[in-house]
């Protein structure tokens, strides 16, 4: 049976672009995996801790001889590990935030970055390649080739770098001046605005066609 996990990242709750966009995926998934089965994960309504000194011991002691607190920590990266191996298809809000991705993203990069979770430390091979991972994009400003800001979204280039160990490989949709329609000093942005919001919608739409006698 497939199976998808959907990831966000967001503090903007209903607000969020990034969140709209997982959700339509989500739902473009399902319309073509009518049998499909889906675990959610909200990052930012209940954020992973960061990766710290017993989380990084845990990886560097067997685990005969863990502390409580890094039987906990290992048992979180395996749990993120896990879910990630059971998805077909694993899909992710990711908003821009002051220039980089939400720390959220962040830490639950770093729990999968751990050697015989995410990578055999043996022959540096991920251990979690083979599925899918599609990346839902949102920048409240622009960023593409010739603004006044490009080169400044570092979330985007980060994130197949970070996940490069485990042997998931990023790719995004992005919508961008998402911020244009609440803040007026990017009113004349609007059009442009409505125009990467609807190139990303359709994107997202043309994921997963659904099968012509499920659509009949």
């Amino acid at each position: 049976m497939p199976h998808l996990l959907h990831l966000d990242a967001t503090i903007q709750g209903d607000r969020s672009v990034s969140s709209a966009l997982s959700h339509r995926a989500v739902a473009a998934w399902k319309a073509a995996h009518p049998t499909g089965t889906v675990t959610r994960r909200d990052l930012g309504a209940h954020p992973l801790p960061h990766l710290d000194h017993v989380a990084l011991e845990a990886r560097n002691v067997p685990a005969e001889q863990h502390t409580p607190e890094q039987a906990a920590a290992h048992a979180l990266a395996r749990e993120l590990a896990d879910e990630t191996l059971a998805a077909d298809v694993v899909v992710l809000g990711l908003p821009l935030y002051n220039f980089g991705p939400p720390s959220t993203v962040k830490a639950w990069v770093d729990h999968l970055v751990a050697p015989g979770i995410g990578y055999d430390p043996a022959t540096g091979d991920g251990l979690l390649g083979g599925r899918d991972l599609v990346v839902l994009q949102a920048r409240g400003g622009g960023y593409g080739p010739g603004t006044p800001r490009e080169g400044w979204d570092h979330a985007q280039p980060w994130l197949p770098h970070g996940l490069s160990l485990t042997g998931l490989e990023p790719r995004f949709i992005t919508a961008e001046l998402t911020l244009a329609d609440v803040n007026p000093a990017m009113a004349e942005l609007r059009p442009l605005a409505a125009e990467s919001l609807a190139a990303a919608e359709r994107a997202v739409d043309e994921l997963w066609p659904v099968p012509a006698t499920a659509a009949a």
